[in-house]
């Protein structure tokens, strides 16, 4: 007879095994995912969805929309990735964070189902973050689950539900690596989230971009709505938005036609749009903070649509006043696409590591940006803390950016609670490497 596994007691025991997961990296396919939901008695069965897919804008989109059904009085189930401090930040429920007891619970329930799976196909982190989720919202009685993918979208594991509605918000180079070197591959994935007969929603202007998911969209016989243009600034004419930047009220003008196409299965009175529009925070997109006696806007831009808004806000808020820049970026980024937009923007940068194996070297990054603009001050540090130490003397507007992950990190030296030990980590699980090293 087979030992019983042995049950997790603590929050860290649990968040310990996540950790370990790691070792199996990133893999790309729907079986083992559907498998898990099956060994878990399918709990996506039993809810609602609405999938948001795109390169950059998928997180606001969800904020939008969760903020929006929240204010109309529904139970709704949010799951986005990475997390900024805490892991159960990827799982919540009415806006509250997955807590240590509900962590631990799951972590075991899962657990029990991945005894079912043999070591060479067994399931990943993301994977079984995917089935926890489902299981915790069916166990919280969500009404409706605001969906994040992952990555890409046609075998990005929050694929294996049937949503009410699908969104995929833009197209851009990121993940090249997974998704394809060309703007049309990468639509093509992100496409996959489109289901027979449900309806998308979708913010990419007229091209060869955009009819590559308008295709996929036909031959599903999935209706669509599109938003860009004109019909953004129609959409949120005279609303008031929780999110700063031009980019947001593309996000905001989605979240509207998301609302609209689903109003008659999950109506929302015009007051509470109004007010979860209005409402809505996410942090790590143009936030203001207080960092050493000084205002610093934190932004998680990393790849070249995302940078680029970035950049355009500062022109707009700075007009011809340079910025300090805290950069750290992860070596998978295509930063050449984008360093020189920022290089122009700066008038010193102090370079980082971001806490992760896969973060790119800050002497490295120097050498880039030396060969970009050789007068440019620049300094390199070993870690975020001795990067910001000294920041309350520098004159001018400052901006941290270049990574989601360093992000978490400044907001972890906010949280007077602090990270817990391994959260962190646990953002780095594509890196693959084997259990306990670290």
């Amino acid at each position: 007879m087979a030992n019983p596994i042995r049950p997790f007691t603590t929050a860290s025991e649990a968040i310990g095994s996540l950790y370990r997961l790691r070792q199996f990296g990133t893999k790309l396919g729907l079986e083992n995912p559907r498998r898990l939901a099956a060994f878990c008695g399918n709990p996506e069965q039993a809810l609602r969805f609405v999938h948001v897919a795109g390169t950059n804008g998928k997180g606001s989109v969800c904020a939008f929309l969760e903020h929006i059904y929240r204010a109309e009085g529904y139970r709704v189930g949010l799951f986005t990735s990475p997390h900024l401090v805490h892991f159960g930040e990827r799982i919540q429920v009415d806006r509250h964070r997955l807590g240590d007891a509900a962590l631990v619970a799951l972590v075991n329930r899962v657990q029990e189902a991945l005894s079912g799976f043999p070591r060479d196909s067994h399931p990943t982190f993301f994977e079984v973050v995917v089935v926890m989720a489902l299981l915790h919202f069916h166990q919280s009685h969500c009404d409706l689950v605001i969906w994040e993918t992952g990555m890409g979208g046609r075998l990005d594991a929050t694929n294996i539900v049937t949503p009410e509605l699908s969104v995929i918000t833009n197209i851009g180079r990121d993940h090249q690596r997974w998704l394809g070197d060309t703007l049309e591959a990468i639509a093509l994935e992100k496409a996959g989230i489109i289901k027979s007969g449900v309806p998308l929603v979708h913010g990419l202007p007229p091209g060869e971009v955009c009819g590559v998911i308008e295709e996929v969209a036909r031959n599903r016989k999935a209706p669509v709505s599109a938003v860009a243009g004109d019909a953004v600034d129609q959409a949120i004419a005279g609303r008031e938005l929780g999110l700063q930047g031009r980019h947001q009220r593309q996000n905001a003008a989605l979240a509207i036609a998301a609302v609209a196409q689903l109003q008659k299965r999950f109506p929302v009175s015009e007051t509470a749009l109004s007010a979860g529009l209005a409402g809505t925070n996410w942090p790590g997109r143009l936030e203001k903070i207080s960092l050493k006696g000084r205002p610093v806007l934190l932004d998680g831009a990393h790849n070249e649509d995302s940078m680029n808004a970035l950049c355009d806000e500062l022109e707009s808020r700075c007009r011809e006043q340079r910025c300090g820049f805290v950069l750290g970026v992860l070596e998978d980024k295509a930063v050449e696409e984008w360093l020189p937009r920022v290089v122009e923007r700066a008038r010193w940068m102090r370079l980082v590591p971001v806490q992760s194996g896969r973060s790119l070297n800050p002497e490295g990054l120097a050498r880039l940006i030396r060969g970009i603009d050789s007068s440019l001050p620049v300094q390199t540090y070993e870690s975020l803390e001795a990067g910001l130490d000294g920041i309350g003397q520098e004159a001018g507007p400052i901006v941290i950016c270049g990574s989601i992950y360093l992000i978490g990190e400044v907001h972890a030296q906010l949280d007077q609670r602090g990270q817990a030990p391994g959260h962190a980590a646990l953002n780095d699980w594509g890196v693959a490497r084997s259990p306990g090293n670290r």
